[in-house]
């Protein structure tokens, strides 16, 4: 009996550990740092998630998906003319050894319909899904901190001033 209980406990574990080696393996090319999102209020139905994302090979970000929000897509935000304007971009590319910093103000993970306030202090959960130059598709799941400005930086609304949809 003390054999089967033992057993019983493993297999899960062993299950677990089996099945996130793979997803390692595959993402351990892509770095993250920096990785933040903002802090929203009651009311509020969106906000951005910013980081670093260094690919030692190259990839590209095809998208994101975070149970906290409806609906979840890479943006970019640049100048047209003296307007600031934000649209949905398919891919990001992500050359090889190359640093591309997700940012307000430039690219960012944008968190639409919000189901929830992300409070700060808090956290949220947030996937990234990246395809090399063969077309595999890996997923790097992060959980994200929720602030009011990037760790050890500027305020996310100074960097924000200005932004107009």
């Amino acid at each position: 009996m003390k054999k089967l209980l033992h057993r019983a406990a493993l297999v899960p574990t062993l299950a677990a550990a089996l099945a996130s080696a793979p997803a390692w393996a595959q993402t351990a090319a892509v770095k993250v740092e920096g990785a933040w999102a903002r802090a929203s209020v009651q009311g509020q139905k969106a906000t951005g998630a910013f980081m670093r994302l260094t690919a030692k090979d190259g990839a590209r970000l095809v998208r994101a998906e975070s149970p906290a929000a409806g609906i979840t897509e890479v943006h970019e935000m640049k100048m047209e003319g003296d307007i600031m304007k934000m649209r949905a971009v398919p891919t990001l590319d992500l050359p090889a050894g190359k640093t591309v910093e997700l940012k307000p103000g430039g690219y960012h993970v944008m968190l639409l319909d919000l189901k929830a306030p992300l409070a700060k202090d808090s956290s949220v959960p947030i996937t990234l899904v990246f395809q090399d130059a063969k077309g595999a598709e890996s997923k790097l799941n992060l959980t994200v901190p929720v602030g009011t400005a990037a760790p050890g930086g500027a305020t996310a609304g100074s960097m924000m001033d200005g932004h107009k949809h």
